[in-house]
């Protein structure tokens, strides 16, 4: 199995800080808590399209993020791929993808997955199961991020995205094992472990808020 480029995810890191830095501005809290080394899954709330490249630039360590398949188009596709980034079908059990997803973190690296699945209101309310399955069968820990200011308000130069050089802010947390130590991977361990995860994670973002004032 051939597995999404490291160097790629690293590259597509330096283009993210530039771009964010250069667009906004990102005030990063936490990021120390992202482990040095070994698998790690990041948890990011979504609620706007630059909530993925943010975090992948201010990231202290390359990331390779599950992307919906439909943004994999033309150039943009084949660039994305250069750097490292996974695509998935959200309307199907997508084995490529998940094989990909569980070769990066069997590998040692970052897996960055969106746990609701879609762009909402970004407040963890509605999880999917495939964080929890990751997490249970890879062991990672999940690291919550929290992005905080990315949703669009009035002032903005493009439609949905925030105002040029406003403050946007992304919150580390501290990371935290989803299984209950006993290894099993049956519906009932995965429903738990996503019970486990939704606590975390809304607590993180209800801190997150707090600490930012947002």
């Amino acid at each position: 199995m051939s597995l999404p480029s490291e160097r790629g995810a690293e590259v597509g890191r330096r283009i993210g800080v530039g771009l964010m830095y250069g667009l906004w501005k990102p005030r990063v809290l936490g990021a120390w808590r992202m482990p040095a080394s070994g698998p790690a899954i990041l948890a990011v709330n979504h609620s706007h399209n630059i909530d993925g490249p943010m975090v992948m630039g201010v990231s202290p360590r390359p990331t390779h993020f599950l992307i919906k398949k439909e943004a994999f188009v033309g150039p943009l596709g084949t660039f994305l791929t250069g750097i490292g980034q996974l695509k998935v079908d959200r309307a199907s059990a997508d084995r490529t993808a998940i094989t990909d997803a569980l070769g990066v973190l069997s590998d040692g690296g970052v897996l960055g997955i969106f746990p609701e699945g879609t762009r909402g209101e970004g407040d963890f309310a509605s999880l999917r199961a495939g964080l929890a399955y990751f997490a249970v069968r890879s062991g990672a820990p999940i690291v919550p991020v929290a992005v905080l200011g990315s949703s669009g308000r009035p002032g903005r130069l493009i439609k949905g995205l925030p105002p040029m050089r406003s403050r946007v802010d992304v919150v580390f947390g501290d990371p935290f094992e989803a299984g209950d130590g006993s290894g099993r991977r049956t519906r009932a361990a995965l429903d738990e472990a996503t019970e486990r995860i939704q606590k975390q994670l809304t607590s993180h973002l209800e801190n997150a808020r707090r600490l930012t004032g947002r």
